[in-house]
């Protein structure tokens, strides 16, 4: 899939406006054909078929339609109002970084659309009533009145449904939910099961001193790379490419991002450097904020930030937090099922030709515990959940990630140690410490039988 779609349809997803402005344009479309058509289909329709339409006069069409769109454009400034209000909730009291889970909510921007579509249709219609008195004869186009009044009966429906869809929304429990299920998408996508990597870590090329660095072009947080056209500009100027940076970090304007240095002994010339450098650049895409398109992490931060906020004074919701952990725990441990670190690519001839760095398991357990466990280090129940995500870790960690869970267990020890707990308090810390010990020294088929 090429990276410019990749980018658009994340764009078209995540912004409210698309979706409502394709329905404006296609109502506007239908009300200025459906009466042109009535007027042609209106002396062919059978008896049946006129009794189920609009069957007022001039005066009556004006007005129905008049108080559809009156009343459309009245709920359309509440349905909006209302979406202003839960995103502000949202950023005030979970996290900002939840904004872009809720505005790609299909949900809410069909809603907007029907709205905004029934209106616009109305409005268009009503241009076209003209009564026996009026200047080019008498039109009432029943068809396209009926039509109307359809859509203002479905806005009717599509705004219960909106109050109830709305209310669901603005619970943390469905956040977090949401936030999850893109995260997790986002690690299929971009991750692979572990143990399907075919070239070992201890294989991966390093650049060598005189390797040429690669600079950003622009300011902003790294997107999307496009791994695909990496491996064909390798391969065309007989190069090796390693990326040391990936999506979620914030690149400036000429600081290096990679490197890149011959696949054989030769050397590269000013002129190879040149092209090499602005043909590359073309693959690498900025943004002013992370996506989940590629980022791994952008979904751990997004949890990890709805624990630390639930977790400061002015919020002081432990509970909240010990469900973000549940959350945090499940995602770690779909990433121990999958290969980290470094990515490579090959040519044809199975040769090493592009190189990404990627966080390795440590990283991702270190972003989604350190502050949890920091702010939350006076509060016994946090520490116990955050020894419970340790719990879990042992049962799904093979033996190389171990040492990772083990340096955890003994940070929140630590942490602990720190800390006035009462003899109660203490005993069940150190009994979910023992049990994580246990698992992480049995041997690993023991855990997998």
């Amino acid at each position: 899939m090429s990276t410019w779609f990749v980018n658009l349809r994340d764009a078209f997803r995540t912004r409210l406006w698309p979706i409502p402005t394709i329905a404006v344009v296609c109502a506007l479309l239908l009300g200025l054909l459906v009466p042109e058509r009535d007027a042609v289909i209106d002396q062919d329709l059978s008896g049946r078929v006129s009794g189920w339409l609009f069957g007022g006069d001039a005066d009556a069409a004006r007005s129905l339609l008049g108080a559809i769109a009156s009343s459309m454009i009245t709920v359309t400034a509440l349905t909006f109002s209302l979406t202003v209000v839960t995103l502000q909730l949202a950023s005030s009291q979970f996290s900002p970084r939840l904004l872009r889970t809720f505005t790609r909510d299909w949900f809410v921007q069909v809603t907007l659309a029907l709205f905004l579509a029934t209106f616009t249709y109305a409005l268009t219609v009503l241009r076209a009533v003209r009564g026996d008195g009026d200047g080019g004869g008498g039109l009432v186009p029943k068809v396209a009145v009926t039509l109307g009044f359809a859509l203002a009966v479905a806005s009717v429906v599509g705004l219960v449904l909106f109050l109830a869809h709305l209310t669901e929304q603005i619970r943390v429990e469905t956040m977090l939910r949401n936030v999850h299920r893109d995260a997790v998408a986002t690690i299929r996508t971009v991750l692979t099961a572990r143990g399907s990597a075919s070239v070992p870590r201890d294989a991966v090329p390093s650049p060598p001193p005189d390797a040429q660095t690669l600079l950003a072009d622009d300011d902003g947080f790294l997107t999307v790379v496009d791994e695909e056209e990496l491996l064909s500009i390798a391969v065309e100027e007989d190069v090796v490419l390693r990326v040391t940076v990936h999506a979620g970090v914030f690149l400036v304007r000429g600081t290096p991002w990679g490197s890149a240095w011959p696949a054989g002994t030769g050397r590269l010339s000013d002129e190879d450097r040149e092209r090499i450098s602005a043909r590359v650049a073309a693959c690498v895409h900025v943004g002013f904020e992370r996506t989940s398109t590629q980022d791994v992490g952008y979904g751990l931060r997004q949890l990890t930030d709805v624990a630390n906020k639930a977790l400061s004074p002015g919020i002081n919701d432990p509970t909240t937090a010990i469900h973000a952990l549940g959350h945090i725990s499940a995602f770690l441990c779909d990433l121990a099922d999958r290969d980290l670190g470094p990515a490579t690519q090959s040519d044809d001839d199975e040769r090493i030709r592009v190189v990404m760095d990627r966080p390795d398991f440590a990283d991702y357990v270190d972003l989604g515990l350190s502050q949890p466990r920091r702010y939350g280090a006076g509060d016994p129940q946090v520490l116990q959940r955050i020894l419970q995500v340790l719990l879990d870790l042992s049962h799904r960690v093979t033996p190389d990630l171990r040492p990772v869970v083990s340096g955890e267990l003994a940070r929140l020890r630590a942490t602990a140690a720190a800390e006035p707990f009462d003899a109660t308090e203490r005993a069940a810390l150190d009994s979910l410490g023992r049990q994580v010990e246990l698992h992480l020294a049995r041997p690993w088929s023991a855990e997998r039988a």
